[in-house]
């Protein structure tokens, strides 16, 4: 059993002061003061004044620490797992591109037999970005290997696949769409890589495509004329969506916008790929080279590649370039994503999965735990077994 004090603690929508949080795997209790007996044996981790938080999600991450999801091993997936914990994610959807067919079945296969293997932030799921898109709004996916939706490429994955972005628009996709939310409505669909206008987008909407992927980037733009995917999204209460807050895929006005409009239905996510928390120079993407300088990733004709992005940098950028407060912003990576995926994580609450951060006025991580185990911390902590010590 372990007991965090001395802390700020996001519980219900509010930020709490002079409580305790007590977890052993599961979050145990939040109580007021902590009297331990001579027969107690329990973990001290004295938070110093420090923010507390359910550890975050990324919905929307292909890889970090020089790893990609893609590459389809064990030592990627724990590559990217550890180097996770250091943004203070504690879970992920485990992202894919578009690829050659044999290249998506081995990292799913990959995905499927080692995700419960992982030491670090644990793989929830499978996030299918392609190759069900528009070969027109490809962005950094190699529209070489776009294709028709359906079933055969991912049958064998569908207790993984928890996500897919789709181009409603393009041929196939409206059935396809139509027989995942009759077998399989726990996958989350999500219109993305994608020209739809707005008129199709509605009619997707009805459908059962429920999310935007990485709202403004790689669809249709938005116009005063024709308001396409984005104004869908805007004119629907139901639809969430999630965008890059690296402020290089989206400018802080639009981060500003998409806030006020969405509220509630907005998640943060980071798109990284394989150099996010690893310095300047080149890299691959799907086989292509990217160049990363200054926080972006390009391909060598400029198109955006992914991000560099750590989710924790996302929340800092929300919280300074937009009016969208701590609380919002921490439940944008936690309470919001793990309702969506229909989780008993993102928050502070008896009965949750003991994943938790604890991080500074910047969002910097100082410990990340993971189903009550501390994996990463820079706290002093104490042992004791009883001894009638009283916290609070």
């Amino acid at each position: 059993m372990t007991a965090i004090y001395n802390a700020k603690l996001f519980i219900d929508d509010e930020i709490i002061e002079d409580k305790v949080l007590l977890f052993d795997k599961k979050i145990v209790d939040i109580l007021d003061d902590l009297i331990l007996s001579d027969s107690d044996k329990i973990e001290l981790i004295d938070a110093k004044g420090a923010y507390v938080s359910a550890g975050f999600i990324d919905m929307h991450v292909h890889g970090s620490g020089g790893a990609d999801v893609m590459d389809a091993t064990l030592e990627a997936l724990e590559t990217l797992s550890t180097t996770l914990l250091q943004t203070g994610t504690t879970s992920f959807l485990a992202t894919t591109m578009t690829m050659s067919t044999e290249a998506i079945d081995n990292a799913l296969q990959n995905i499927q037999k080692h995700a419960k293997n992982v030491t670090g932030a644990k793989i929830v799921g499978i996030h299918l970005e392609g190759p069900f898109i528009n070969a027109t709004k490809h962005g950094a996916q190699d529209k070489h290997y776009v294709q028709t939706a359906n079933f055969s490429l991912i049958e064998k994955y569908m207790s993984e696949v928890k996500m897919i972005t789709i181009a409603p628009e393009v041929s196939g996709a409206e059935a396809f769409i139509k027989q995942m939310i009759k077998e399989y409505p726990h996958v989350i669909l999500s219109i993305g890589h994608s020209d739809a206008t707005y008129e199709e987008s509605q009619k997707s909407f009805s459908w059962g495509i429920s999310h935007a992927t990485h709202l403004f980037n790689a669809m249709s733009p938005f116009h005063h004329r024709a308001p396409g995917i984005v104004g869908a999204v805007f004119d629907n209460a139901e639809v969430s969506c999630d965008i890059i807050a690296d402020l290089v895929h989206t400018h802080p006005s639009i981060l500003e916008l998409v806030y006020k409009t969405k509220k509630d239905k907005l998640h943060i996510i980071t798109d990284a790929m394989r150099a996010g928390c690893m310095i300047c120079g080149e890299y691959d993407l799907g086989g292509q080279v990217v160049t990363v300088e200054e926080g972006k990733a390009t391909l060598e004709d400029g198109t955006l590649a992914g991000s560099v992005l750590r989710l924790n940098e996302a929340l800092l950028n929300m919280t300074k370039h937009t009016s969208m407060g701590k609380v919002e912003a921490v439940n944008a990576v936690t309470k919001i994503p793990a309702e969506k995926l229909g989780l008993k994580k993102g928050q502070l609450k008896k009965g949750y999965d003991a994943d938790i951060v604890i991080f500074d006025e910047n969002f910097k991580s100082l410990s990340s735990i993971v189903n009550g185990d501390i994996m990463m911390n820079s706290l002093a902590f104490s042992y004791t077994n009883g001894n009638k010590k009283q916290i609070f």
